[in-house]
């Protein structure tokens, strides 16, 4: 699942990303009202073996450091993310397609429009392959990327990602990736492959949810030019392998979700009111106390 590195280069790397260098006076340049959230959120602690960043040393990226870096941001002529559906889904895992695309308009407080779909045989054979270990039938997400999505982004979208079905895999040395997206070209790729089987019951079909609302939106976030977070438990974190992705929140640490309302001029006391009714109508419960949390401390 992830490329090895000399356990010299391991431990370096755990020790420069766990010690993220934020500044003292970091949280203090957030914005008044996304300041109130920070006491409701964990720091992230030591990478366990395997995770995200034992393998792929990240320094991290504060609010201030967002905002100095020209970012990525809707205007006035490109303001719609567009979903674009690949392949075949069932009447369930378009369910979760649909909710998927609403909590995104949620999320970033920008329309989303779901495109009519496009047939998995629009991915040729020279961008396929079946792994040669577990035998799932993968499609390359670079072809996606800049063959398909890159080729045909509409005028409007400031944002234009893939949902797909097909299991995903993004070059030499890796096994599989739960989706990729650019930080500068405006297109991503996710898949709902690895979240679980969301016809198997109600509990199973949340948890295929909860786990397709984090990778759209993680995968969106960096289509804005937001990093990888390594200060706080976040929905921008790194993931490495399923159990890592679980871990992390669906929601935004302060600096990240500072970044998200630069971006696309959100209010955070709309969007987590907002967030809060999605949560609860979807029995999202855990998401739906943090929201709660989070709104009453922002209208103190």
């Amino acid at each position: 699942m992830f490329n090895k590195l000399p356990a010299a280069l391991v431990l370096a790397a755990i020790l420069c990303c766990w010690a993220f260098a934020k500044e003292p006076d970091d949280d203090a340049r957030l914005p008044a009202a996304i300041k109130k959230l920070v006491p409701l959120h964990e720091p992230l602690g030591l990478p366990q073996p395997g995770d995200w960043l034992t393998v792929h040393p990240e320094p991290g990226q504060t609010f201030a450091e967002y905002l100095r870096s020209r970012p990525v941001r809707p205007d006035a002529r490109r303001r719609v993310i567009y979903v674009q559906p690949l392949g075949d889904f069932t009447a369930t895992e378009r369910k979760i397609l649909d909710h998927t695309a609403r909590y995104m308009e949620i999320y970033f407080q920008l329309p989303v429009k779901v495109r009519d779909g496009l047939p998995l045989e629009a991915i040729p054979a020279s961008a396929r392959r079946v792994h040669p270990t577990w035998g799932d039938k993968q499609i390359l997400t670079t072809y996606v990327l800049s063959e398909v999505l890159f080729k045909q982004i509409p005028d409007d979208a400031t944002a234009y990602i893939a949902l797909t079905a097909s299991d995903l895999w993004p070059g030499e040395g890796w096994n599989f990736v739960f989706g990729q997206a650019s930080l500068d070209r405006r297109v991503g790729v996710w898949s709902i492959y690895r979240n679980g089987d969301p016809h198997e019951g109600d509990e199973a079909f949340r948890l295929c949810l909860r786990r397709t609302l984090k990778t759209a939106t993680h995968e969106t976030g960096h289509m804005f030019s937001m990093l990888h977070c390594t200060a706080f438990e976040c929905n921008m974190c790194g993931s490495n392998h399923r159990a890592e992705s679980d871990r992390h929140p669906l929601w935004l640490c302060p600096h990240c979700l500072a970044k998200l309302c630069a971006a696309t001029a959100a209010d955070p006391e709309k969007r987590f009111r907002q967030l809060t009714d999605f949560a609860e109508q979807n029995d999202l419960d855990r998401e739906a106390e943090f929201y709660r949390k989070s709104l009453a401390a922002i209208q103190k």
